[in-house]
């Protein structure tokens, strides 16, 4: 296949998509929201350059292990840093030439259009759960390995949803497709049950090339279309503590080369793969981010890159990580401060530790998704799905959460602060003045519609009137949810020549063997 040949779009826009679906639930429209709040911003000047002195000190004193020989080299040939055997050090202002070159903001354009997303500015996006080996649900009540129904289901609420922007890895591991072939089966059902921005695993040449290939084939694009810009992107994680790994730098230069989204998020638990002190965890972090956009900037420079935070402590009575927590919290928007400092946008993530959707879930997601608000994130991983510390993917929590997102989104909706003479109001409040009420007057009936949120989950009803309804709790009503939207799930529209070109194209990397499992 030379790559050059181009499809015909049909279909797919933002219009069509938003009305899909709609017979299950009534949900916002597609609208990625626009941050309006001020960041939090809990260091000083003194805080931001004693974690950038820190993170630069690791860089320069320490280095950190780079365990590709062809990234080592890019390095070596750069002039700019000192390497010993797989460790690479380098200067502070050798970092601050090479990410100054990197985009302070930049865009992702999937195969719809209308479905494009921004990083940077004031922009926040948000995404599903991503890599779950197992699954948990009302219906089964229990824990079960992932499978291919499983994954293609959550892929499906994540289309369906217009509060989820971006569709990362696997929802669930389908543990019943080999690993050779995993990536092919999960990329066609998310190359076909969605139209929005997707991800690449690093894992393995073959696994990256595969998956740009397909999403080249799903946008219609030449080879120097889709090299003019990101069409999808990935995410690498460091080893921490001061490790990059060969699997996943090897995917990041292939994107790189080929001017796709790159965005690098160390997991650093303090007191485990980092220091107990939130500031010694978020400076190693922040070096173990940097050393890999400077790499990006060697091979292309101006390559979209953004840093991400999994900064979080563990449980230090049992080793067990912990997410949710004040820490987590303080972690990301201490990160959100120091990518304003350099210039680059920020991931973040919703997470739990909770083992099933319920109380502690909800409180803890809550605060996690609330931190990245207040972070400034542009970027949000696992916004919806998330259970224990990201080992179990569920569709009842999934449906939670976009409860959440969307009151995320509605609190970010100009409308609430708008301060005309139409929201002041004083003609209505001279109109009912000391008697009566608000309820009947025209200023309200012409609002009543729009004025306050509307929940598709939550459940506003008295003690009593929730009873007569059968007392549903809402992980059942959630449940009933998901089926519902199962039921009546229709995939975004798709060119037949496409489709049956990413057809033929599984079927030959199948019949060649896949990708090696020994990555």
């Amino acid at each position: 296949m030379t790559g050059n040949r181009r499809r015909k779009r049909s279909g797919g826009r933002a219009g069509a998509a938003d009305r899909r679906g709609t017979a299950a639930i009534e949900q916002m429209p597609w609208a990625p929201p626009i941050n309006l709040d001020r960041p939090t911003e809990p260091l000083d000047e003194d805080g931001i350059a004693a974690i950038h002195d820190g993170a630069m000190r690791i860089l320069e004193e320490i280095g950190i292990q780079i365990l590709n020989a062809e990234a080592v080299e890019i390095f070596r040939a750069s002039g700019g840093c000192a390497i010993d055997g797989d460790k690479v050090r380098m200067g502070r202002d050798f970092v601050m030439e090479q990410i100054a070159k990197a985009p302070p903001e930049w865009s992702v354009t999937p195969r719809n259009p209308a479905r494009q997303i921004t990083m940077g500015g004031r922009h926040m996006n948000f995404g599903n759960v991503s890599s779950p080996p197992s699954y948990w649900d009302m219906g089964l009540g229990r824990k079960v390995t992932g499978n291919r129904e499983m994954c293609a289901n959550l892929l499906k609420l994540s289309q369906y949803f217009n509060c989820i922007h971006f569709v990362g890895g696997y929802p669930v591991e389908p543990q019943d497709v080999h690993a050779s072939v995993r990536h092919l089966d999960v990329l066609f059902d998310k190359m076909t049950l969605t139209d929005k921005v997707a991800h690449a695993y690093c894992l393995g040449a073959e696994r990256v090339e595969d998956v740009m290939e397909m999403v080249r084939i799903a946008g219609g694009h030449s080879d120097a279309e889709f090299d003019s810009g990101p069409k999808m992107y990935t995410n690498i994680n460091s080893t921490s503590p001061l490790k990059h790994d060969h699997p996943m730098l090897d995917g990041w230069m292939r994107l790189a080369r080929r001017n796709q989204g790159l965005v690098v998020t160390p997991f650093t638990l303090a007191g485990a793969m980092a220091p107990v002190t939130m500031a010694g965890a978020v400076a190693q972090s922040i070096a173990e981010a940097l050393i890999a956009v400077v790499l990006a900037q060697l091979i292309r420079p101006g390559a979209a890159c953004a840093i991400g935070t999994f900064t979080s402590n563990v449980d230090m009575k049992s080793g067990a990580p912990a997410f949710g927590t004040p820490e987590y919290m303080r972690a990301t928007q201490m990160t959100g401060q120091m990518a304003r400092f350099y210039g680059l946008p920020m991931r973040a993530s919703g997470v739990c530790a909770a083992n099933v959707p319920d109380g502690q879930a909800m409180w803890e997601t809550s605060n996690s998704l609330w931190s990245a608000v207040q972070a400034g994130a542009h970027m949000v991983y696992h916004a919806a799905g998330w259970l224990e510390g990201g080992l179990i993917a569920s569709p009842e929590k999934f449906i939670m959460d976009c409860e959440i997102l969307q009151q995320i989104q509605r609190y970010m909706d100009p409308m609430l602060t708008a301060t005309g003479p139409d929201e002041i109001a004083i003609d209505a409040v001279r109109e009912v003045g000391g008697q009566g009420h608000f309820f009947g007057i025209q200023h309200t009936q012409d609002r009543y519609t729009t004025a306050f949120y509307q929940p598709f989950l939550s459940d506003w009803r008295n003690y009593e009137a929730w009873e007569s309804a059968g007392a549903v709790w809402t992980a059942a009503r959630a449940h009933q949810t998901f089926h519902d939207i199962i039921a009546s799930f229709e995939p975004p529209p798709m060119d037949e020549a496409i489709r049956e070109e990413l057809v033929d194209f599984v079927a030959r990397r199948k019949a060649e063997g896949g990708a090696p499992t020994d990555f």
